[in-house]
């Protein structure tokens, strides 16, 4: 079976809490979820649950889930607390997929879920984001109101996902002026340059992870007894790099213009450029360092 995966999560609801008071906020989310809910079932959606601030519902087309996801943003802007009408109503984030579900018994599990869930993560207040996938089962009308915004890794899925947004509010469309393109021809894909030795190895969207460690199945080999066998890994991550550790003494990172920080069982973003120790100290002149460089995308000319 498929079906178009909705999550909506109410903007900044602990604030809510600390500004409103336990009472006006609850009542106010509790508003806004049955708001959401009232908007779920007249396009003919299902909510499948609610769990504190979000709703997750499913709707039998792409199209029925972004009509919505507007309505929804639409009815939540005419809500105010109770005897605040100075106050602003709440935004909410909203994330869309379309996809193959399984249903088990008043739930539905799969990777359509999974990405919806991830979706509404990246999406900012007031916005509807979406996948390619979904962008391809919807009408015209919504095709027309979409825009390229992103490219991400989603865990579970082998390569990129291109992120749009549904825009609905009026001159929303000046936002992201160049982005489509410059995604659309990869001018806006960063990637790393790592040196060891005498090779050197590359992280992108192609390459997402590299794996460092003693042990031959690495990427980057370091034979050194203070080297664990799977020492830390640095993925791509939408354009930034990760330094994640898993060793049993850590990793020093020597970021340049900043202060040598020691990261153990953490991870740490890298930027610019600098050198990685494996359980040692940052030395420059030591054949065990690590050389890395980010190539950041030139800016945008006149």
């Amino acid at each position: 079976m498929e079906l178009a995966i909705l999550f909506a999560d109410i903007a900044n609801s602990t604030r809510l809490y600390e500004v409103l008071g336990d009472e006006r906020a609850r009542n106010l989310l509790s508003k806004s979820i049955q708001s959401m809910t009232d908007v779920t079932v007249v396009q003919g959606g299902t909510v499948l649950k609610t769990i504190g601030d979000e709703i997750m519902c499913t709707f039998p087309t792409a199209d029925t889930a972004v009509t919505a996801a507007i309505e929804m943003h639409q009815s939540i802007a005419t809500l105010s607390p109770d005897r605040r009408t100075d106050y602003p109503p709440p935004n909410i984030y909203v994330g869309i997929q379309w996809g193959a579900v399984i249903n088990e018994g008043d739930d539905v599990f799969g990777d359509a879920v999974n990405i919806a869930a991830r979706m509404v993560t990246i999406s900012k207040q007031r916005q509807i984001i979406t996948t390619e996938e979904t962008l391809d089962m919807l009408s015209e009308k919504y095709k027309r109101s979409a825009r390229l915004i992103d490219k991400t890794t989603i865990k579970g899925k082998s390569g990129e996902m291109l992120i749009y947004e549904i825009l609905w509010e009026e001159g929303a469309a000046t936002i992201n002026i160049g982005v489509e393109d410059l995604i659309k021809e990869g001018l806006v894909v960063n990637s790393m340059e790592i040196k060891f030795a005498d090779h050197i190895f590359r992280v992108d969207s192609q390459r997402p992870i590299i794996t460092i460690g003693r042990l031959d199945h690495n990427d980057i080999v370091v034979v050194d007894n203070r080297v664990s066998r799977s020492h830390a890994r640095i993925e791509y991550r939408r354009g930034k790099f990760v330094l994640i550790d898993s060793s049993t003494n850590g990793t020093y990172v020597k970021i340049t213009g900043k202060k040598s920080r020691h990261v153990k069982r953490e991870e740490v973003h890298l930027i610019g450029s600098g050198f990685i120790g494996l359980g040692r100290k940052i030395d420059t002149e030591s054949p065990l360092m690590i050389d890395f460089r980010v190539n950041v995308a030139p800016p945008l000319s006149g």
